[in-house]
């Protein structure tokens, strides 16, 4: 799975991950939503669907996480206008800021 789902999940919604970084705690994407939908609406599908795929994949549940929680409730969200591959720079760059991760992976999608 690793972070196919996120671009999967993407899809299906009509928008873009530009770039995006897993960090321990948190996650970084720069994402290109049509104006058909909300923002709210996409983060929230992502947040949903991407959570029941962890469980179902890491957790050995069939099903969803039955109460426990992937995701925290809210999300931070800013608009990008000539700053973009600035932006997308900074994400990309989020392994070096990110030394305490054992893992190989750099976390990068």
């Amino acid at each position: 799975m690793k972070y196919t789902v996120f671009h999967e999940l993407s899809r299906q919604k009509d928008s873009k991950i530009l770039e995006g970084h897993m960090m321990n705690d948190h996650v970084h994407m720069c994402k290109s939503i049509p104006p058909k939908h909300s923002v709210a609406q996409i983060i929230g599908y992502i947040k949903g669907k991407s959570a029941i795929a962890v469980a179902r994949q890491f957790g050995g549940k069939k099903r969803n996480f039955n109460g426990e929680k992937l995701w925290a409730r809210g999300y931070a969200v800013s608009t990008i206008g000539f700053e973009l591959e600035e932006v997308k720079k900074y994400i990309k760059n989020q392994t070096d800021r990110d030394k305490d991760d054992d893992d190989e992976d750099d976390g990068n999608f």
